[in-house]
C-alpha cells in the first residue's frame, strides 16, 4: 500500500491552485492516498504562526508575490489571473463544500471540487464565495447538488475545525502544505520533494 499525504489547503490560495493538478498527478503516479484537508488559514493558522493576510504584508512582499505568481504561471503553463475580480475572497464556504464532498464520496470527489473552486477563482473570474457559483461547479463536476446542503452541517463544520487544529498541531503555517509521515513540505514548489517522499 502506498503512503499517505495530508493536503492542507486554503481554497482561495493561488499557490494551491498552481499545485493542485500536479499533486493529483503525483498521487496517481505513486499510488499514494491523499487526505484533503481544507483549513482556516487566515482566521486560525496565521494568528498563531506569524502569518499576515495579504493586505497587511509589506509592499515589497506584495509586489514580489505578483512576480512569483507570474513566473510560476508561465513556467507551469497554467493560466492565472494575477488580480482576479473576486479576490480577496472568503474561503469558509468552499472549504466546507470540499469537506462535504470528501465525507460523501471520498478524496477523489474532494480533489475534483477543490480543483474546480481554485480554477474558478484564479482562471475564470468567478466568485467562489457565492452559493450559486458553488452549485454550478458541483454540476460541472457531476457531483450531487445535495452537497451544498450537507456542507452546512455541524459534522462538516466540526471536521473543518479539526483539520485546522490538525494543521496547527502538525506545525503547518502556510498553504498549501503537504505532510508525509510528519514531514512538512510548504508550497507548490516543493511538490518534487513530496513525490520523492511518497515514492520512498
Amino acid at each position: 500500500m502506498g503512503r499517505t499525504v495530508d493536503y492542507y489547503l486554503a481554497p482561495q490560495s493561488p499557490w494551491a491552485y498552481l499545485g493542485h493538478q500536479r499533486l493529483a498527478d503525483i498521487v496517481q503516479r505513486t499510488g499514494a492516498t491523499v487526505r484533503v484537508r481544507p483549513i482556516d488559514l487566515g482566521g486560525k493558522v496565521f494568528p498563531i504562526s506569524g502569518g499576515l493576510p495579504l493586505g497587511q504584508r509589506a509592499p515589497q512582499r506584495q509586489a514580489y508575490r505578483l512576480v512569483e505568481l507570474q513566473r510560476f504561471s508561465q513556467h507551469l503553463n497554467v493560466p492565472l489571473n494575477l488580480k482576479p475580480k473576486y479576490f480577496p475572497v472568503g474561503g469558509d464556504d468552499s472549504a466546507r463544500l470540499i469537506i462535504a464532498a470528501d465525507l460523501a464520496q471520498g478524496p477523489l470527489a474532494a480533489m475534483k471540487i477543490a480543483g474546480a473552486i481554485l480554477t474558478a477563482c484564479w482562471a475564470q473570474e468567478r466568485n467562489m464565495a457565492d452559493d450559486k457559483v458553488l452549485a454550478e461547479l458541483l454540476q460541472e463536476q457531476d457531483l450531487p447538488a445535495s452537497l451544498m446542503t450537507q456542507s452546512q452541517s455541524q459534522a462538516v463544520q466540526e471536521r473543518y475545525e479539526s483539520y485546522t487544529q490538525a494543521a496547527i498541531d502538525a506545525g503547518v503555517f502556510g498553504a498549501p502544505s503537504y505532510v508525509v509521515e510528519g514531514e512538512i513540505f510548504w508550497g507548490q514548489d516543493r511538490l518534487e520533494f513530496v513525490e520523492r517522499a511518497l515514492a520512498r
